[in-house]
């Protein structure tokens, strides 16, 4: 059975150890809803200041919502648009410090402040984003992203 791990507060330390606790969850499972739902409970169980942590899936030249912890949220964002959209089109992380200054931000969640959207590939092709907020500016950091890329490419391991 999955077992939690209290914080060292080593930030790198305690990354090593989600990810650890991620594997756990992940590697005797095939479905990606249950491993996507349980990832997104995780993620925002580890987080600390944020207010959204999910999934948005590549379907028919759209994100659609996934599994998510948070409020409601939009389900569909297009190509190109929001920072989803756009990690996306560019293929690469979006780290916002002030979702406020980002042109084009779609507001979900009006008590969003900062932002980090990773893009997930299945093999070579997309299959959607791991979106995450903070209702703090400047929540996401070089450390952070380097983590979360990590976690995600072991999600992707069980993507289809």
């Amino acid at each position: 059975m999955f077992q939690a791990t209290a914080y060292s507060g080593d930030k790198t330390n305690d990354y090593k150890q989600l990810l650890k606790q991620a594997t756990a969850l992940f590697e005797d499972e095939n479905d990606e809803i249950a491993n996507l739902s349980n990832a997104s409970a995780l993620l925002n169980q580890f987080l600390n200041d944020v207010n959204w942590v999910g999934f948005y899936i590549w379907k028919d030249d759209e994100l659609i919502l996934g599994p998510f912890q948070g409020l409601p949220a939009c389900i569909r964002i297009g190509y190109g648009k929001g920072v989803c959209g756009t990690a996306v089109k560019e293929g690469r992380t979006q780290r916002v410090a002030d979702v406020l200054a980002y042109p084009g931000h779609i507001a979900c969640d009006s008590a969003s402040r900062s932002e980090i959207v990773i893009p997930l590939y299945a093999g070579n092709t997309i299959y959607g984003v791991l979106d995450i907020d903070s209702p703090s500016t400047n929540r996401f950091d070089e450390t952070d992203q380097i983590h979360l890329e990590k976690f995600a490419k072991e999600l992707e391991e069980f993507l289809k």
